[in-house]
């Protein structure tokens, strides 16, 4: 069948629900087993622009203020390559290059101060139990809007946030009680490197180069992966529990996540190339129900 045909989304309106499926799956299949080179160069060459900051601004070659923003394009790029590894789209257990999908997930989430274990543990129940208000680990990054939504990711960060207590309970859930001390090992780790610069007349360059970047990617990340791509949070099934949507900022500005329907439904697809199977599968998606947006 000719998917891209004029009269195509008519053929689909007499497709059965199987028929649908098997062409859906057949069009995902043409997007995944590829391996995401630009997510591995992307993975360490963020690394290594994020560490040559560090030098640079010590030795005197780089003020400060021109490295701040750097740093926090630095740290808004961490997560995706992660993401990728969490999938293991990079790699599949068995493969030859397995080593590299668990290298580009441990190499650069403890940017972010999490155990690259914990956020694919996690992660994987966000899949499982999509806007479940008892399981799904992001669902109190939902709110009525974007500015509500920003907020929501500043309220998560705090001590007694939700989001904390839904992340225990996941590795919980998960029998990896290991995870949690982990963590607690990586903030206390990150307390005291900042604190240790500090001490060494270094706590400007600690606030700009890594704890402000840091805080201001985790709100742009939570807000681009967690509340735009599943607003309003409240949809369950399958083919409505994720969206896509027209962002202000463009495709690239929102990380990708203007067709992250795609990847909850395919997520072994590249992330670069969920656009493209997105326009080939609209037409079954759109026979099927789902939420889509004017892109």
């Amino acid at each position: 069948m000719n998917v891209q045909s004029a009269d195509f989304p008519a053929v689909l309106k007499q497709l059965s629900e199987r028929d649908l499926r098997k062409l859906e799956n057949r069009i995902a299949r043409k997007y995944s087993g590829k391996l995401p080179w630009i997510a591995v160069f992307w993975a360490f060459g963020n690394l290594a622009a994020w560490l040559s900051l560090w030098p640079l601004v010590l030795l005197g070659l780089l003020p400060l203020w021109a490295a701040f923003p750097i740093a926090c394009v630095n740290m808004a790029l961490v997560y995706l390559p992660t993401h990728e590894a969490q999938h293991d789209i990079i790699a599949r257990p068995g493969t030859r290059l397995r080593w590299l999908n668990e290298l580009v997930g441990h190499a650069t989430s403890w940017m972010m101060v999490y155990p690259f274990e914990v956020l694919r543990v996690t992660h994987m129940d966000h899949h499982r139990n999509t806007n479940d208000p008892e399981r799904d680990v992001d669902i109190s990054s939902m709110a009525p809007g974007p500015w509500s939504a920003i907020w929501a990711t500043i309220r998560n960060r705090q001590p007694n946030a939700k989001r904390n207590s839904d992340y225990a309970s996941s590795l919980v859930r998960a029998g990896r009680l290991d995870l949690i001390v982990l963590s607690v090992a990586y903030k206390v780790a990150f307390i005291g490197i900042l604190g240790a610069l500090a001490w060494n007349g270094y706590a400007l360059e600690a606030l700009l180069l890594w704890w402000l970047p840091y805080q201001i990617a985790i709100t742009y990340i939570l807000f681009f992966l967690s509340w735009a791509p599943h607003h309003p949070g409240t949809h369950r099934l399958r083919y409505t529990n994720t969206r896509s949507w027209k962002s202000a900022v463009g495709n690239i500005g929102s990380m990708g996540m203007q067709f992250h329907i795609v990847h909850h439904l395919h997520p072994y697809i590249p992330l670069h190339l969920t656009p493209a199977a997105y326009r080939e599968m609209r037409p079954i998606f759109e026979a099927r129900g789902c939420r889509l947006g004017d892109n």
